[in-house]
């Protein structure tokens, strides 16, 4: 078995070698490995946003889906005059159009990858949706509804295994309703501890998901900083995200690892926080602050957000967290 010996008194700052400059030095400790009789930086690595390809139309509010930087899948939203039925695909450095939902709305949930996605709930006009379709690279296609019509639930998951959770009914306020989908068709199952639209996601299926942030009033008011984790089950209370924001809608991770960011404070935030599983740590910044965004959602080291507003936006940007120690370059 290794070894690590610290080297007393000795400070390094390291950066991935594949990292632009921008990114951030990161302090910590430098080790001796006796196994491989390599020294070693075992510090946390920090992530960054950089800018990314921007959408074709601009707009907020709309459904998100992804794996990676090279692939996500933008659809639906508002272009701040009308909800639209727009999709386009990114392939980690433009967005290309591709067949349109079948419905137009905004405040969709979205969850899956690029090539296999799926939109439940949202709204067209002030009328909350049922409307579920599923996207299979080429186009998409119209599938059971869920079983509460709702607008700003969040989801995650994949196409054959997801969740969606809270969102806003026509009248306004929160929703606590949690809905599961299996490919075919959806099941209610046990409710969030706090209802509220427009949260922060994380997750991977329809038995692991974690519902962040949000709201539960009109807009711009009742931000929430409650989290709760989703077993398959039920949901159970964790530690709060450190900033109460409604109007997030993004998060890539899994319910032990992940990232919430952007939403409004009440007003637009840049924020970022880091999950791991017990506890948020606060770390770099949106270059635009931004509320209303859409986001990958399978992974947390290499996620896209994009568009928003308060001013309808296309922008995109990613987010990196440096590679593993053994790309590490160590600096003066």
């Amino acid at each position: 078995m290794a070894t690590y010996k610290e080297i007393k008194g000795t400070t390094v700052k390291v950066r991935s070698s594949s990292m632009p400059t921008a990114y951030p030095q990161v302090e910590g400790e430098l080790y001796y490995n006796s196994s491989n009789g390599k020294y070693e930086f075992l510090g946390s690595a920090v992530g960054a946003w950089s800018s990314g390809g921007n959408l074709n139309t601009a707009r907020q509010q709309m459904g998100g889906s992804g794996a990676s930087q090279t692939a996500a899948l933008a659809f639906g939203g508002d272009n701040g005059s009308a909800q639209v039925a727009i999709c386009e695909q990114y392939n980690g450095s433009s967005w290309t159009e591709v067949a349109d939902l079948a419905s137009a709305r905004s405040n969709n949930a979205g969850f899956g990858t690029s090539t296999a996605a799926v939109s439940a709930g949202g709204r067209n006009g002030d009328t909350a949706l049922n409307l579920v379709e599923t996207w299979d690279g080429s186009s998409w296609t119209e599938v059971n509804e869920i079983n509460t019509g709702r607008y700003g639930a969040s989801g995650v998951g994949t196409t054959t295994s997801g969740v969606i959770f809270g969102g806003q009914p026509d009248s306004g306020g929160g929703q606590n309703e949690t809905e599961t989908w299996n490919g075919t068709s959806w099941t209610e199952v046990a409710n969030l501890n706090t209802a509220r639209g427009k949260l922060g996601k994380l997750g991977e299926s329809s038995s692991s998901a974690l519902a962040a942030g949000g709201g539960n009033g009109p807009p711009g008011t009742g931000q929430r900083a409650e989290v709760e984790v989703w077993d398959g089950s039920s949901w159970t209370e964790v530690a709060d995200i450190n900033t109460a924001r409604g109007n997030l809608y993004t998060g890539s991770g899994t319910a032990t690892n992940g990232i919430v960011f952007g939403g409004s404070e009440p007003t637009a935030s840049a924020k970022t926080e880091s999950w791991n599983g017990s506890a948020w740590t606060e770390v770099g910044d949106l270059g635009t602050a931004r509320n209303s965004m859409a986001s990958s959602n399978l992974t947390a080291l290499a996620a896209v957000g994009f568009g928003g507003g308060p001013s309808v936006s296309a922008a995109t940007e990613e987010w990196t967290i440096p590679e593993t120690k053994s790309n590490l370059t160590i600096t003066d």
